[in-house]
């Protein structure tokens, strides 16, 4: 992989000149981690942020019982932990690989000195930051305040809109991670995912979902209508 063209596309630093994707080249590093392997834990320092050229990474919290709740998975061109790099203190959660992947580490010292060198770096990415925090903000609310059928046909909807396809989407981690993810077991998440299948809301096979009504996943994520 060539860094140069990696940073180039990357959401973070889409439309640099070519000078400053050069100095970035310069500071970053990149890292490969197998299936499983961790990438950092809660309470780690937040000495740098990453982002992910191959492969996808969850951010989990655990619970003094060691339950694991999947807060978010972020997959090819998706920056983490820059929130805590920004505020330098240190994560407020774990990160680890759940396949094969590859990640650009971006150190925080190396690049709060380019930023002070070059303000127009951080200003590039103030807008695309801005976009991510109110996804996210609604996604949390969706996972928080709903009930099960809400949230997954939420995040349904969620998946669709980042696919920006209007029909198909792909389930990028397993049952049970997104059943984790949702705030459920796998048992439930299965048994609504074969009623949304049967009343023709849906079609799945494997990890691809077809959204085949969208006004009623629309409505259920809502609250307007329920799933007997």
């Amino acid at each position: 992989m060539k860094i140069y063209d990696f940073l180039a596309k990357a959401t973070l630093f889409q439309g640099l000149p070519e000078p400053q994707v050069n100095k970035l080249t310069r500071i970053v590093t990149e890292h490969s981690f197998a299936s499983g392997q961790v990438i950092f834990t809660e309470g780690d320092k937040a000495d740098g942020f990453y982002i992910v050229a191959s492969g996808r990474v969850k951010i989990y919290k655990l619970s003094p019982e060691g339950k694991e709740q999947i807060l978010h998975v972020f997959g090819p061109g998706e920056p983490f932990a820059e929130v805590a790099m920004f505020s330098g203190g240190t994560l407020p959660a774990h990160a680890e690989a759940i396949k094969e992947s590859k990640v650009i580490f971006i150190p925080r010292t190396a690049f709060v000195a380019l930023i002070q060198q070059d303000p127009s770096i951080a200003m590039n990415m103030l807008g695309t930051l801005s976009i991510r925090l109110k996804r996210f903000t609604s996604l949390i609310e969706d996972l928080s305040l709903k009930e099960v059928p809400q949230r997954l046909a939420a995040y349904l909807l969620y998946l669709e809109r980042e696919r920006k396809d209007s029909k198909h989407v792909e389930l990028a981690i397993s049952k049970g991670q997104l059943a984790s993810l949702l705030g459920t077991i796998p048992e439930t998440l299965s048994r609504i995912l074969r009623k949304m299948n049967a009343r023709g809301f849906i079609a799945a096979k494997g990890r691809m979902i077809e959204l085949r009504d969208k006004k009623t996943l629309e409505a259920i994520a809502a609250g307007e209508k329920t799933l007997l």
